[in-house]
């Protein structure tokens, strides 16, 4: 039972940390890694953001390549 709790802790923080970060990048993040997103409207954020939520080790490492001026 303590590995089955273990591993429903570790997906709650999971997705807690996808939720904080998810929150940051559909506000800044979008449009750094895709300049079209730029002019999005809130409904395209609030759609992208559950994915983005789930996605966002991915999508935390290619922000920060664009940032610091790398493609990814």
């Amino acid at each position: 039972m303590a590995l089955a709790e273990l591993l429903v802790n570790v997906f709650i923080v999971y997705l807690l940390a996808g939720a904080v970060f998810a929150i940051a990048f559909v506000t800044v993040g979008v449009q750094t890694i895709d300049p079209v997103a730029a002019n999005s409207s809130i409904g395209f954020r609030l759609i992208i953001s559950p994915g983005v939520a789930a996605l966002w080790p991915l999508l935390l490492m290619r922000w920060l390549a664009r940032a610091k001026g790398r493609a990814a």
